[in-house]
């Protein structure tokens, strides 16, 4: 079921987004005349509606967007996105590495985006992701302050009882993607995690896949592979020193899961990613 974020509160209520790691490789705008369907690229989709308006078509049924509305829509969620008259779009592949032990509904809609967070409106209205704005570290950045502002929207409407649903939080789940998020390239094992919360591993890695859909070991290799994207950006990095980060013991080892889970050995990423013109697609 899509979860709508009613009208925004009137009061500011101190959350916390801790536990969510996001990432992106691009945020655009791109102007859609009247009646056409936004084109839709293979993975996740985050869309601000900067002006005009729009209607979402999922399976869950249609959802009107207006100028300052946005939605959260998952690889996995069929849709179709139509311009109601001239639209222009902040559109991104923002998507979750961890989302922690809550999992944000698709498609995720929030009426009054841009009201609730004038000033992350205003920086992706003037600043998207192109030009000299264009590089891994910034994708980093823009990732963690759009996925905080959407944390944040669906924790404040779950408080306000705004019919979003919360399924509730696996508290051994999330001691465990704490601690992975905290130190990724520690020495982590199954048995380790499980001991950390004194379970078994069956007993971990079922409640890991009813909370996140993916089992602690999955989850890990996602966190250390963000984790190397994030060093490797940094060009004054040794690659021994970012495989030993991660929790590798030889560069050999780093190299062979990189490569196994980007199609890239780490150097070759580091040498397209620098490059501004390629950016977008390498954080897949």
């Amino acid at each position: 079921m899509a979860a709508i974020v009613n009208e925004p509160r009137a009061r500011a209520t101190r959350l916390s987004a801790s536990g969510h790691v996001w990432e992106m490789s691009f945020l655009q705008h791109e102007r859609v005349p009247a009646g056409s369907a936004v084109p839709r690229a293979a993975g996740p989709l985050w869309a601000l509606v900067l002006d005009g308006s729009a209607e979402l078509e999922t399976a869950d049924g249609c959802h009107s967007l207006q100028a300052g509305d946005a939605a959260l829509i998952a690889a996995r969620t069929a849709h179709r996105l139509i311009a109601g008259e001239d639209l222009m779009l902040a559109v991104a592949d923002l998507r979750p590495v961890v989302a922690s032990s809550h999992r944000l509904p698709s498609p995720f809609v929030i009426p009054g985006f841009s009201g609730r967070h004038p000033a992350v409106t205003r920086l992706i209205g003037t600043c998207p992701l192109e030009g000299r704005c264009l590089t891994p570290l910034f994708a980093q950045g823009y990732a963690g302050v759009l996925g905080a502002a959407l944390v944040t929207s669906w924790l404040e409407a779950g408080e306000n009882g705004e019919g979003v649903e919360r399924p509730g939080q696996d508290g051994a789940v999330a001691r465990v993607l704490a601690a992975l998020t905290s130190d990724p390239g520690d020495d982590w094992t199954p048995d380790r995690m499980a001991r950390l919360v004194h379970l078994s591993r069956s007993a971990l890695t079922a409640r890991f896949r009813r909370a996140t859909g993916r089992p602690p070991m999955e989850i890990l290799r996602e966190l250390r592979m963000h984790e190397a994207r994030r060093l490797l950006a940094d060009s004054s990095q040794p690659v021994g020193g970012v495989a030993s980060a991660v929790g590798y013991r030889s560069i050999a080892a780093f190299s062979r899961a990189f490569a196994s889970h980007h199609g890239l050995a780490p150097q070759a990423w580091r040498a397209e990613a620098l490059s501004p013109s390629s950016v977008a697609g390498h954080a897949q």
